[in-house]
């Protein structure tokens, strides 16, 4: 890209650091330090402005940058992201958002030690609350990379490292400093600039078509490379059998997975009732609904204007698609439209990626603090406040996430967060249904759920030829795949329901009827909700 490209994206990256570094330094210092401030914002907002952070949270670079670029590449196949990921929502609004709400406190292992023993129960949520966010951050780190090294013309793999290593650094100090209150700005800002850069887009999209998708999708097929099939099922997942299950297991893992993103859990509990939270999920749903529709115009868009061909040769995983598609729209390369659009895509995709990583740290660092923390540390040992631990869980979270992000770079972002979200589905989903509807549930199912989830699921990520044994693996070099498909959902969330259910019928400790009626009743009409 040419230097006005990079002049004028670097300067729309700093105003978004410089404002978000300001909200977070404004509420640094009208906090009070407390616990429930920290995690949960003094409980203080309204369903809308939570609605919105929801939004920001859940729209990340794989939604912006990943889904666009699958459809670009593969069309109609890479449509099953943009669908999977908001029927999940009606999941969470009919199952999930104020049950958990009225029985939890901070974290996933609130809900789920209300009725069980704590101590191993909150061992094991925090362990796979931790997993799945590190999963999650890995994401948006690669979407940051692939972002900045289109901007400075794909050369640097320098330069995409150290802009994940900045980002890691970025998200660290929004949430040590700022807490939940902070973060939830930055998500409400970033969801407003995200929704307004993908209606523009969008708009200019189908201008340029006068309004026929029609033309649109007949003109992506042209460019695609593949004619009709483009808009057929079966191009990327239609090949050999083990494609075609890896469709079912990938769509299972979306739909089931948001219940389960420690991240999504934690915003439910910075609003004062549960019919707030509610009410979230509907303001969020509205706002998601739009995006995704929009994310399919703006794939086949790319697809139609700038071509797949070319999208794949600026970035083998399709993760450059929409600045692409900017820059067409605009007036192409070296014209002025071109420049301040291209500029303007890239600066709200990396505020995207930055406000996402701070969500989830915060959510990973109050697993650590709340959680893990509470659990292990010995009798008699120095105590140090929960706040403090999860400022310091903060920076562990943020050095392996940019270690890990280091490593897979060159992978698609949407498919990362597919395994995050199989991760999800697999151990947090059974513990939290299993919790809430089932009377006899014990502590030993609530374990076995968890670790009967998320170990066979990590075991098969790590066995899969996404690790090894192809050349688009992170180590093509290497050959231990021993398990066929790409995401593991299809087996490992059967999983942890089985493992929960054998866990629970195999325990000597009877289940407490009274702890059970206690938090039914809670869940249901609230009362006693914190």
């Amino acid at each position: 890209m040419n230097g006005n490209h990079q002049t004028l994206a670097l300067l729309l990256f700093s105003a978004f650091i410089a404002v978000t570094l300001a909200i977070t330094t404004w509420v640094s210092r009208n906090r009070h330090g407390s616990a429930e401030e920290f995690y949960a914002g003094g409980r203080l907002f309204s369903p809308m402005e939570n609605g919105f952070a929801i939004a920001g949270d859940y729209m990340s670079a794989a939604s912006f940058l990943g889904i666009s670029g699958l459809i670009a590449l593969f069309g109609y196949d890479g449509m099953l992201y943009s669908v999977g990921f908001l029927v999940a929502w009606l999941v969470v609004l009919l199952l999930v958002a104020e049950l958990v709400r009225n029985c939890g406190r901070f974290t996933l292992a609130d809900v789920v030690a209300a009725r069980m023993a704590e101590r191993p129960v909150r061992i094991a949520a925090g362990t796979s609350s931790v997993t799945v966010s590190v999963l999650y951050l890995v994401a948006q780190m690669v979407g940051a990379g692939s972002l900045v090294a289109l901007l400075l013309g794909g050369t640097s793999s320098a330069a995409r490292s150290w802009t994940v290593i900045g980002v890691g650094a970025l998200m660290v100090i929004y949430v040590s400093l700022g807490g939940m209150r902070a973060t939830t700005w930055i998500q409400i800002v970033k969801a407003v600039l995200l929704m307004a850069g993908a209606v523009v887009l969008t708009v200019l999209v189908l201008v340029h078509f006068h309004g026929n998708f029609n033309a649109l999708l007949n003109s992506a097929a042209e460019r695609s490379g593949h004619g009709r099939r483009f808009l057929s099922p079966g191009l990327r997942y239609g090949g050999y059998w083990t494609a075609r299950i890896d469709f079912i297991s990938l769509g299972l893992a979306l739909v089931l997975g948001t219940a389960g993103l420690p991240h999504i859990l934690s915003r439910f509990y910075t609003v004062p009732t549960a019919r707030a939270a509610r009410r979230s999920v509907v303001w969020s749903i509205g706002l998601i609904g739009s995006f995704y529709l929009m994310t399919i115009v703006l794939g086949f868009g790319a697809a139609a204007l700038v071509g797949s061909a070319e999208v794949q040769a600026s970035n083998p995983a399709g993760n450059t698609a929409v600045p692409l598609l900017a820059l067409v729209l605009g007036g192409g390369e070296g014209s002025t439209g071109g420049t301040i659009l291209f500029a303007v895509v890239a600066a709200v995709a990396f505020a995207t990626i930055l406000a996402v990583v701070a969500g989830i740290t915060l959510a990973s660092s109050a697993s650590v603090a709340h959680d893990l923390y509470a659990s292990l540390r010995r009798p008699g040992t120095k105590q140090y406040s929960e706040v403090t631990v999860a400022r310091v869980a903060a920076v562990g979270i943020g050095v392996a996430a940019i270690g890990l992000g280091l490593v897979a770079q060159d992978l698609n972002v949407a498919f990362l967060v597919g395994l995050a979200f199989a991760v999800a589905a697999s151990a947090n989903l059974p513990v939290l249904l299993y919790s809430l509807f089932w009377r006899n549930f014990t502590t030993r199912g609530a374990v076995w759920s968890v670790y009967g989830g998320l170990i066979p699921a990590v075991l098969l990520v790590l066995l899969s030829p996404v690790v090894s044994g192809s050349p688009t693996s992170l180590f093509p070099g290497a050959d231990f795949q021993l398990f066929p498909l790409e995401n593991p959902g299809l087996v490992s969330i059967p999983l942890g329901f089985l493992a929960g259910w054998i866990g629970t019928v195999t325990s000597t400790e009877p289940p407490d009827a009274a702890k059970h009626a206690e938090t039914e009743v809670r869940a249901l009409t609230g009362a006693g909700a914190v």
